[in-house]
């Protein structure tokens, strides 16, 4: 069924229908726009085919979408029979569709198959879909077979069967090996339409034993495979060469038949010796000429989209040097059923009348019946307004509420066709559907088409008229068509306008406008001319065009009709072409386009490239002035000038200036009137009446302007009276009782004639009085006395001449002269919302006071003192200003805790009127300011002494201070937090138990009872301590270090004050040294803002420059590497990002000692050494003897004694981890200790419970008296096995000594 309604108009709206001799009926639009709130009988908008192969892996979803008013609902039948649906859980329906969806899981899709057809339906009719036949797709297995071996002679013909298993769809036939290569097909062997693989001669190289036919099923995307096929080629017994004869078909005739619209395909196949070349040809005729096609090495015909026409014989020769065979395939065409003209939805009035034709063809003739709701006409009760003729419905007189769907099912042998189509009885108004106001633009002598698409029941009638005029006749040069559109055939700029149509029918009528603009043709002027250029020279064709000016152009250039060459030597401009560079590859035809939305014009031209030869240069002047210059056109108050252009000399002209001189108003004055571009020699011009023309034109191109044209012959036109009023008109006073009326006046093009004068009319406004006029001429105002103060006056000028007046003016409303208001606000009360927000409200003055044009209300306040300084002196007034309607406002910006006064007054345009009675209030307390200054004073070690004043604000009375503080490490990360509430007397606090040389951050802040104000920040260091930095020197993680001498590290400086006063007080404080052998120890404080600080030095008296080192985030410095004995100067400096010096400490001199004498390593002498191994020896001596003394059964009781002996300063074993604690020697003269585990660095108490302790004579666990053994055996037995560590202690020879036991 054709659903589609189309368009009355020319871009696809709606058509109408004439139905034969019936009563035209219109056809349903499907516009939703147009259905909206329509009532309509269903229609079928999606189906599934009607032959539905299902992949039995996915849901069954069987499509069925309908539209109409109301929704129509659905129903199934399956096989004939109803479907129901509630029956079967695995089938649902989808919302407000007819769409099945069949979950197949967990079953088998066969049980599913079968024919299925959709009902929609409502209360206007029903819709049925077509027989939908749902099958299972089907890929079975190849059958199980043995193939034997084919064996063949050489030469003979070979014909390898595929037989393919039977599928749905039928499967895609292709030969591979078993790599999947496809195997080579050429002219002697190639498969054929049925899948087989035919040989039309065998060769040697045909012997291989992997020929495999697969099968690929496409729904299911499956590939099977048949067993590999052996061809065994033997040559003992070749065969001769032979003349062709066909393999397929059999014999010398065959038929085929075809459907109509489907793909024929023919096939010829034959065997021979040498392979015959194969060629086709049909008797009686051509082959269909673009629809056939060779395929398959020319042996298989395809024809595409067969008809009729191409019934008859086709026969296909096969030859070779033997002869030729020859065979005959007669086809003949059938026909499924096809539309010729599928019925139509039809929307009739009450009592008109219409038909449904369903003209169908096919080969046989197919049989049509009709149904009505989907039940067989037949079937239905009779209907007298009804009446059927084989294909064709006949409806006449129909009846509202005989709405329904009509079916018509069309059938023969190969197929059917449904189609439904309703017919919708109602009564409609008319609506137009083309779009308001649509404007049409057409070249001029081209047809205009003008769309009025439109909808209405009964139809309705189009009328068009033009500019509000009588209707359009259908006339020359207006042709009107059924479908509402108007056509000019050849439209002309007169035809320009506005153009109305109306669609009527009995109910209403409906009108709809559009416009048509008739455009002036594009044309080229100046067409590229043929270019002689040398090579590596510059061409340029030039291409002036002419279009309407209302138009966008477009240029463009192609070379030998195609794109430019994408090269930057090729420039495009808006007329011209230039080429730079030329070479012999430029030469061609290059052609002119010039393109608008409507139309296009172009022009070509050649370039030819020779050798290059000396040229003179170029010379650019100004162009000529224009010549010829004529008046043509000529109206009342309008002329077209025309002129002829003056040489260019090889500069383009640009543009054209056009000028006038008026010799009746102001003799040889030429004033501008209009430029038009270089492409253009015409142009129309708009005159003023009373006006004594003459013309002149002046040419520009990039030198500059030509010339003067001589002037044009004059052109006077004739006296008028005004065409407008003077502008600007109004009316103001000046004074309390006058009014002035100005305006701008009208200059001599404007008079139109000759005694130009003014009328100028007033009256009081609202008042009954009649006009009062005075008429006045050389002026622009007017000034009325003796007005009421500020009335309003209805006032207009008018412009008369000899000739007549202006048109009627236009009424402005002034006002006379405002005087200063006479009255103050009266009721101000003022109200402090909070401690900075006061709140005023008055009572209005009354316009009659006012006494002029009311702008708004002035608030003067100011500040008297505030509340805690009774001697602070008042503030200068302050002004808000509010507007004309508020009764009300706000102070904002108000000072805490003061008293305020303030007055109000009215103004006007005049001025301000007299002040209201002063008022006077107090804000409330509020949050103090910051303290007015904050300090660090008097660092020392552990305290730091804070100095501040109160706050310039303190916006109440003070109740405390609130003073934080936070230690800052050299990362700027902070510490806690702690808190101090002061009395708000205090103005000085000395924090103390700080930490030495360490940075704190103080925040202070004030309260009063409304709470803590803004928070001022500052920061202060304490100094080092001196014993600190005599300490001895710390190395980074390898804990401390003994001292290779006895005299002391540290050496004080010649310069020695441990805290050096500051010289700036907000940079550096006390600066420190302490000087030692490996360096000098540099410590100062530091309050600067600036982050970069340098320790600075250098050998006193050294004429060298500065030795620096940058030390942000510290405020500690070791300088290492300085020289003993010698003197050196120091100081520490901030500098800036330009690094220039900011802040310096003055400089220190500090002394470097001399080296001195170490003392005599006792651990390098070699007596030392060889005492050490005796005791070693001896101590291996005695552990063999106790592990003898074990083995014969000996027990000791070391645990005992061990535990009754142990030394408080050994350091006992670590119980997590089995190592011994750190050597530590505190004092200079106490003896080495040490600890020991066994070799192999374990303590096992099943081993042995004896301990070393027993073999001495005291609790020491010393052996005797001589040294032999000076260590003490230390360590604490665990209970399970521990593993033990190196020992810690320094690399002494008795620790290296202890270690090795």
């Amino acid at each position: 069924m054709n659903r589609k309604w189309k368009g009355a108009s020319c871009d696809g709206a709606m058509v109408l229908l004439l139905l034969g001799h019936m009563t035209t009926a219109l056809e349903v639009p499907l516009d939703s726009k147009v259905l909206e709130g329509l009532p309509q009988p269903p229609t079928i908008t999606l189906q599934s085919p009607k032959d539905y192969i299902i992949d039995p892996r996915e849901n069954i979803v069987i499509n069925c979408e309908a539209k109409g008013k109301p929704h129509p609902s659905f129903s199934w039948t399956r096989n004939g029979s109803h479907f129901d649906l509630d029956k079967d859980p695995k089938v649902t329906m989808k919302p407000s569709s007819g769409t099945l969806v069949i979950d197949i899981s967990g079953e088998k899709a066969e049980a599913y198959e079968g024919v299925y057809q959709c009902t929609a339906r409502n209360e206007h009719g029903t819709a049925v879909s077509n027989d939908i036949v749902i099958r299972q797709s089907r890929s079975p297995l190849w059958s199980k077979e043995r193939i034997e071996p084919v064996v063949v002679q050489l030469g003979v013909s070979l014909i390898l069967q595929c037989r393919p298993p039977a599928g749905l769809p039928p499967p895609i036939i292709f030969w591979m090996d078993p790599f999947f290569q496809r195997l080579p097909q050429n002219a002697r062997v190639s498969q054929a339409l049925n899948g087989d693989l035919y040989f039309s001669n065998v060769q040697m190289e045909d012997t291989r034993s992997d020929y495999i036919c697969y099968a690929r099923f496409p729904h299911t995307q499956t590939i099977q495979q048949k067993q590999p096929i052996t061809v065994k080629v033997l040559d003992n017994s070749p065969a001769g060469q032979r003349r062709p004869s066909f393999m397929t078909p059999k014999g010398t005739n065959s038929v085929a038949t075809v459907l109509r619209g489907e793909t024929l395909e023919l096939e010829c196949i034959a065997d021979g010796l040498p392979t015959p070349d194969m060629s086709w040809n049909k008797e009686k005729g051509d082959l269909p000429s673009g629809r056939f096609s060779f395929h398959n090495f020319q042996k298989t015909l395809r024809v595409t989209e067969v008809t009729e026409a191409d019934s008859g014989d086709y026969r296909c020769t096969a030859k070779n040097s033997q002869g030729l065979a020859h065979h005959v395939i007669t086809v003949m065409v059938k026909a499924a059923p096809y539309w010729v003209g599928a019925p139509r939805n039809l929307i009739l009035a009450p009592r008109e009348s219409g038909i449904l034709t369903c003209h169908v063809g096919g080969n046989p003739k197919p049989t049509i019946t009709w149904s009505v709701n989907g039940v067989p006409i037949e079937n239905t009760p009779k209907d007298p307004s009804r009446k059927v003729e084989d294909d064709t419905v006949i409806l006449s007189d129909v009846q509202t509420g005989s709405s329904a769907v009509y079916q018509c099912n069309a059938s023969n042998e190969f197929g059917y066709l449904l189609a439904n189509a309703f017919v919708n009885v109602l009564a409609e108004p008319p609506r137009v559907l083309t779009p308001p106001n649509k404007l049409y633009q057409v070249i001029a002598n081209n047809p205009a088409l003008l769309d009025c698409a439109f909808f209405g029941s009964p139809i309705p009638k189009i009328t068009w008229y033009k500019d509000q005029q009588t209707s359009i006749l259908n006339s020359d040069p207006y042709v009107l068509h059924i479908n509402g559109t108007l056509e000019i055939h050849a439209a002309q700029p007169l035809h320009s306008g506005k153009y109305t149509c109306v669609a009527t029918n009995y109910l209403a009528s409906k009108e709809n406008h559009v416009r048509l603009e008739v455009k002036e043709p594009t044309r080229i002027l100046k067409q590229p001319e043929y270019n002689v250029v040398q090579r590596n020279s510059k061409a340029v064709f030039e291409c002036k065009v002419k279009h309407d000016p209302t138009l966008t152009p477009i240029m463009s250039w192609l070379k030998d009709n195609e794109e430019l060459p994408d090269n930057e030597r090729f420039v495009i401009e808006s007329e011209s072409l230039t080429i730079s560079h030329v070479t012999e590859a430029d030469e061609g035809t290059y052609t002119c386009i010039m393109n608008t939305t409507l139309d296009q014009d172009s022009a070509s031209a050649v370039l030819t490239v020779v050798e290059a030869t000396p040229t003179p240069p170029i010379i650019y002047e100004q162009p000529d002035p224009p010549t010829d210059l004529e008046l043509t056109d000529q109206r009342e108050r309008s002329v077209q000038l025309t002129w002829t252009p003056g040489d260019e000399h090889n500069s383009p002209i640009q543009k054209f200036l056009v000028q006038y001189e008026d010799s009746l108003h102001q003799e040889e004055a030429w004033v501008n009137m209009t430029e038009v571009p270089g492409t253009k020699t015409t142009v129309h011009l708009d005159l003023s009446p009373y006006v004594y023309y003459s013309f002149r034109v002046l040419a520009l191109n990039d030198v500059g302007f030509s010339d003067p044209s001589l002037p044009s012959k004059q052109y006077r036109t004739n006296p008028a009276k005004p065409d407008e009023n003077p502008s600007e008109v109004e009316g103001f006073g000046i004074k309390p009782n006058n009014l002035v009326i100005s305006w701008k006046e009208l200059n001599g093009l404007q008079s139109n004639g000759p005694g130009l004068q003014y009328k100028v009319s007033w009256k009081q406004k609202d008042v009954d009085q009649e006009w009062i006029t005075e008429t006045v001429a050389n002026t622009s105002q007017f000034v009325v006395s003796d007005t009421p103060t500020f009335s309003a006056y209805e006032i207009k000028v008018q412009a008369e001449n000899d000739y007549g007046t202006g048109p009627t003016p236009e009424v402005v409303v002034g006002y006379s002269g405002e005087d200063l208001p006479s009255a103050a606000p009266d009721s101000v009360q003022v109200e402090a919302l909070n401690d900075t927000l006061a709140e005023v409200r008055w009572e209005p003055v009354h316009l009659s006071a006012v006494r002029g044009r009311l702008q708004g209300y002035k608030l003067y306040y100011w500040r008297e003192r505030s509340l805690h300084k009774e001697d602070s002196q008042p503030e200068e007034a302050q002004v808000l200003v509010f507007g004309e309607n508020k009764t009300d406002g706000r102070l904002p910006g108000l000072h805490p805790y003061s008293l305020y006064s303030l007055d109000m007054r009215v103004f006007n345009g005049k001025g301000e009127g007299p002040p209201s009675a002063r008022q006077q209030f107090e804000t409330p307390e509020g949050v103090p300011g910051q303290p007015a200054s904050f300090r660090v004073t008097e660092p020392s070690l552990d305290s730091l002494t804070l100095v501040w004043t109160p706050p310039e604000e303190e916006n109440g009375r003070l109740t405390l201070y609130t003073l934080r503080y936070q230690p800052v490490n050299t990362t700027s990360e902070l510490g806690p937090m702690e808190e101090i509430i002061l009395s708000p007397n205090e103005t000085v606090l000395t924090v103390s138990n700080l930490k030495y040389s360490t940075r704190y951050k103080f925040y202070l802040s004030a309260s009063t009872v409304k709470g803590s104000g803004p928070t001022v920040t500052e920061e202060g260091v304490t100094i080092m301590d001196e014993a600190l930095l005599r300490q001895p020197t710390i190395a980074v993680g390898k804990g401390h270090t003994e001292t290779p001498y006895t005299t002391s590290l540290l050496t004080p400086s010649p310069h020695p004050p441990l805290y050096k006063v500051r010289s700036n007080l907000l940079a550096f404080g006390s600066v420190n040294s302490s000087v030692g052998e490996n360096g000098a120890v540099i410590s100062w404080e530091y309050w600067g803002v600036n982050k970069n600080v340098y320790v600075e030095y250098n050998a006193e008296n050294s004429k060298e420059a500065w030795i620096k080192k940058l030390v942000n985030g510290t405020q500690t410095y070791l300088i290492k590497g300085l020289k003993p004995g010698t003197s050196y100067r120091v100081r520490v400096v901030a500098k800036d990002h330009l690094d220039q010096t900011i802040h310096s400490t003055d400089e220190l001199v500090i002394t470097v000692p001399a080296m001195p004498s170490r003392q005599l390593d006792i651990a390098t002498q070699g007596w030392f050494i060889g005492l050490m191994c005796a005791i070693a020896l001896l101590i291996l001596v005695l552990l063999i003897v106790c592990f003898i003394k074990r083995n014969k059964g000996g027990k000791y009781p070391v645990k005992e004694k061990e535990d009754a002996h142990q030394d408080p300063e050994i350091q006992p074993m670590k119980e997590d981890d089995g190592t011994f604690g750190e050597y530590s020697d505190t004092e200079d003269h106490k003896p080495l200790k040490g600890s020991r585990t066994p070799s192999n660095g374990t303590v096992k108490k099943d081993d042995s419970d004896d301990s070393l302790v027993d073999y001495g004579e005291g609790g020491d666990g010393q052996f005797n008296e001589d040294g032999s053994f000076i260590g003490q055996y230390s360590g604490k037995k665990e209970k399970d096995t521990a593993e033990g560590n190196e020992s810690s202690e320094a690399p002494s020879p008795v620790n290296a000594m202890n270690s090795f036991v």
